[in-house]
């Protein structure tokens, strides 16, 4: 991730296009990108200040406040699948969009849950007993 201009070069610009300079203008006289320029001069008239806003800081799980509902979910069906899950959480009203959502916060609180639905058996699975030889023809002769 790039580092904001810096509080110098935010300033310049900014007196740069007070003084009657084009944001493209002040963007090549001070060798940065114009789309930076354009951004920053956006980003003053509608804080008035040259400050950068923050970048990253903690993020409040989507979930947050569900937790018990999710244990609930899972103690009585423990074989319910994600999709299950998000279908039963709106039920309850509360609008979950990713399945990734669901699945972030019962890893952060330690749950478990099917991974995916019920299918018939691989027909491309094991064929012989478990104690057979490897390659073997299934007689000893």
């Amino acid at each position: 991730m790039t580092a904001p201009l810096s509080a110098d070069l935010r300033e310049r610009l900014v007196r740069a296009v007070e003084a009657g300079s084009s944001a493209r203008a002040a963007a090549r006289r001070f060798e940065v990108s114009p789309s930076a320029a354009i951004t920053l001069m956006r980003w003053v008239r509608a804080t008035g200040s040259t400050a950068p806003a923050q970048i990253g800081g903690y993020r409040r799980p989507l979930l947050a406040g569900h937790e018990e509902l999710l244990r609930q979910l899972t103690a009585a069906r423990p074989s319910i699948t994600l999709t299950e899950l998000r279908a039963a959480l709106a039920e309850h009203g509360v609008v979950v969009g990713s399945l990734t959502t669901v699945w972030t916060t019962l890893r952060r609180l330690g749950l478990r849950h099917k991974k995916r639905r019920s299918r018939p058996a691989s027909r491309t699975g094991r064929t012989s007993s478990p104690g057979a030889d490897a390659g073997g023809s299934g007689s000893a002769t």
